[in-house]
């Protein structure tokens, strides 16, 4: 039998489809961890809200958060996403005070607890800047600021990365109009500009296409499909967060909690295509599988030195 030729493991070259020599693919260096996209990185979802559509609210409780958190980081995650506010289709807004009410006590205890950067999940600008100061490094913004601009100046002057989604509209109301006339076109332009009012305001950018925001179940499996264009089109990281989404249900029926298979075999398609950093609820499932989508795309990494 011919043994199988690798390619080497070479994280100056850049992977399928990217724009790796795009000033704006630079290393992000973070709390613990730099991120040189030489491989596929976990972003393990914390979500501290009563009404999340993919927990029922399991870890809205402040040490039920922490514990967690320290779960996420012992089964293999790069980092750790803190949100509030649940933005699934129709939930019900809250405002910055009971957000933050939430989520800094949790960013606070993790920051001294684990060695992971945190990042924040809000479209607030005060409810990034606050939470920033009490020690989150990243922003996610699911409305790729949108809903409040001032959001971009905040990461700014913090020197954070912001992680920029795609949305149109409002979520709770986001799933009732859905029109494209060329859906990957229109998604990239719109992730452009927000990446360049972010970058004009100092920050670094990650972009997002918005998988279930404003899509329809074929928008997204489309979107997946074609990451790879995305990314070269956008010419920066690219996170994607397919986890336990409705569309998985479509695809394959059952409810959130029913979603961990699909959401798994999603991560790795999206690992495959172009994915920079895949947002994941079940980590360890989804580390193994990504490491094996990483060595289809990549090659192996180099065997550790004795």
């Amino acid at each position: 039998m011919t043994a199988t030729k690798t390619r080497d493991h070479d994280p100056s070259r850049p992977p399928a489809g990217g724009a790796g020599s795009d000033r704006s693919r630079s290393p992000l260096r973070l709390r613990h961890v730099t991120l040189d996209w030489s491989r596929t990185y976990v972003l393990g979802v914390l979500n501290v809200t009563p009404d999340s559509f993919s927990d029922g609210g399991r870890y809205a409780d402040v040490e039920a958060a922490v514990a967690r958190g320290r779960e996420l980081w012992q089964a293999g995650a790069d980092l750790i996403d803190v949100g509030g506010e649940s933005t699934r289709p129709r939930s019900t807004p809250v405002g910055a005070e009971e957000e933050l009410r939430r989520v800094l006590p949790v960013i606070e205890r993790l920051r001294a607890e684990v060695p992971l950067p945190l990042s924040i999940d809000t479209y607030k600008a005060r409810v990034a800047a606050e939470a920033l100061q009490a020690g989150a490094e990243v922003v996610n913004d699911m409305s790729g600021g949108r809903l409040d601009p001032e959001i971009l100046a905040v990461a700014g002057r913090a020197g954070a990365p912001v992680i920029l989604g795609h949305l149109r509209g409002q979520p709770a109301s986001m799933q009732d109009a859905i029109t494209f006339a060329d859906l990957v076109t229109e998604v990239v332009a719109e992730l452009r500009d927000s990446a360049a009012r972010a970058e004009a305001a100092g920050a670094a950018v990650i972009v997002d296409p918005g998988l279930g925001f404003g899509k329809t179940a074929a928008h997204n499996l489309e979107l997946i499909a074609r990451l790879d264009e995305v990314r070269a089109a956008c010419g920066r990281p690219l996170c994607v967060g397919p986890s336990r989404k409705a569309f998985l249900g479509v695809v394959s029926g059952g409810a959130a909690l029913q979603r961990l298979l699909p959401s798994v075999a999603a991560a790795a398609i999206c690992a495959l295509n172009g994915a920079d950093i895949v947002r994941v609820h079940d980590v360890a499932e989804a580390v193994a599988a990504i490491k094996v989508a990483d060595a289809v795309r990549r090659g192996l990494p180099p065997e550790p030195k004795v």
